[in-house]
């Protein structure tokens, strides 16, 4: 690798950051099944699953929305090349795919209503997407802004190049983008950084507007949430108040939800980038149920405008902008049980240079080798077969034939011995997402 981070052990962890501290009641969010790994990697191409067979018609229109991104070939290095998938029909056939999600607080014309204006174009949200080559699970891994990582050198928009240098994460988008605000080129900085980092290929990218995802919301009609407590933005940073109890969030309620860091309720208090990541969690998980609530792949006039919607937030790079071929992706996951997609942070501690920011911990490289080697995470592997408990004749006799007079013991039942059919998997309804 051409960077690095700073890895910090268990010791360098007893303290955390004002920027990582989560409560100690906050839920587990490592692996969750079915919450925010199933939007950017499911959701969308659930969607256009059904989309698929009515893409000829639509084609034209619905291709405009989408903008072309040519920032993978803008990135100054790649970890190792990446098998040609062989399918002409579906170029994404039988390959493992690293999707890199990019949300960006890009502050143009439209994006500084909602944010205000400031200085710079940095990366929002971050999530590294793995879809397995065989297409029988995936895994999301979210990418803490606040990071302090090295930034390699990048290609500029005036056809210079960055210096590397020790910063945030979201850093390496406001790098790229330079003076004229190239989102190719910011997005490019970001996947050589990730690169750089981790070791993983980076094979097709996304960039999301803070202002596409007010249409997304307003598209489905809105998103149903059922608040713990109130949450209330601090005044010196927003205007975002919500009650608490069950109510359906528009648009603008939706990115306020999602950008919000300051203030009380569903652990604002902690000023922390990663209780917003449950959050945003939460308001995935809910807009996944809605979309399948309201049977959108049945209903063909709502399903072009979510499409539409959909595609008018993103940026991406050729192959997924093409409405056909992400169909097609979107269908080669029809099989995947949802169970077996999971969400996983990035394993962080206080950096020591600044208490205030987080360094990737050495239990990070675990995460970054299964992806590269195409490997699930230990909780979708299967159990370790049980070894049955020893007779208490074992030994007695000659051969391989029981004593006389011995019973044999029946072989142990299927699922471990128990008699007991395992449950079926259930799905985990995060803080803020209603029950039924």
């Amino acid at each position: 690798m051409t960077s690095s981070v700073t890895h910090v052990t268990a010791a360098d962890t007893r303290r955390g950051p004002r920027h990582a501290r989560v409560p100690e009641t906050a839920p587990r969010h490592a692996r969750v099944p079915y919450t925010a790994a199933r939007g950017p990697a499911i959701a969308l191409t659930a969607v256009l699953t059904t989309f698929a067979s009515v893409a000829g018609a639509v084609y034209v229109d619905l291709r405009g929305q989408m903008d072309v991104s040519g920032a993978h070939g803008l990135v100054i290095s790649t970890p190792a090349p990446v098998a040609t998938p062989a399918a002409p029909d579906d170029p994404f056939a039988g390959a493992a795919m690293n999707i890199l999600v990019m949300g960006t607080d890009l502050r143009d014309e439209e994006n500084a209503a909602l944010a205000g204006e400031a200085d710079g174009m940095r990366s929002d949200s971050t999530m590294l997407v793995h879809v397995a080559g065989d297409r029988t699970w995936a895994e999301a891994v979210s990418i803490p802004r606040d990071s302090l990582v090295d930034v390699p050198e990048c290609l500029l928009p005036d056809g210079g190049r960055s210096r590397p240098r020790h910063t945030m994460f979201n850093e390496a988008f406001s790098i790229g983008a330079g003076s004229t605000r190239s989102m190719d080129h910011a997005a490019a900085c970001t996947i050589g950084t990730v690169q750089a980092l981790t070791g993983v290929t980076v094979t097709h990218h996304l960039v999301v507007r803070m202002t596409g995802v007010i249409d997304v919301v307003d598209a489905l009609g809105g998103v149903r949430m059922c608040l713990p407590e109130p949450v209330d933005e601090d005044p010196r940073y927003g205007d975002l108040h919500l009650p608490a109890g069950d109510q359906r969030l528009d648009g603008w309620q939706a990115i306020g939800f999602l950008r919000v860091r300051h203030g009380t309720g569903m652990g604002l208090e902690m000023g922390s980038d990663l209780t917003r990541i449950t959050r945003q969690q939460a308001l995935v998980q809910a807009a996944v149920r809605e979309l399948l609530a309201k049977d959108v792949l049945g209903d063909a006039d709502e399903l072009y405008g979510v499409a539409r919607a959909v595609l008018g937030a993103l940026t991406a790079d050729p192959q997924l902008a093409d409405p056909v071929r992400l169909a097609a992706f979107g269908y080669s996951l029809r099989g995947m049980d949802r169970t077996r997609i999971v969400f996983t942070d990035v394993p962080v501690a206080a950096a020591r240079s600044d208490r205030n920011r987080v360094e990737w911990t050495s239990a990070a490289d675990e995460i970054w080798q299964r992806l590269v080697t195409d490997t699930p995470p230990a909780s979708l592997l299967p159990p370790p077969p049980e070894t049955p408990p020893a007779s208490p004749t074992e030994g007695a006799g000659t051969g391989d034939q029981p004593p006389p007079d011995v019973p044999v013991p029946p072989d142990p039942p299927a699922g471990g011995g128990t008699g007991e059919v395992p449950p079926p998997p259930v799905e985990e309804v995060l803080p803020g997402v209603c029950a039924t």
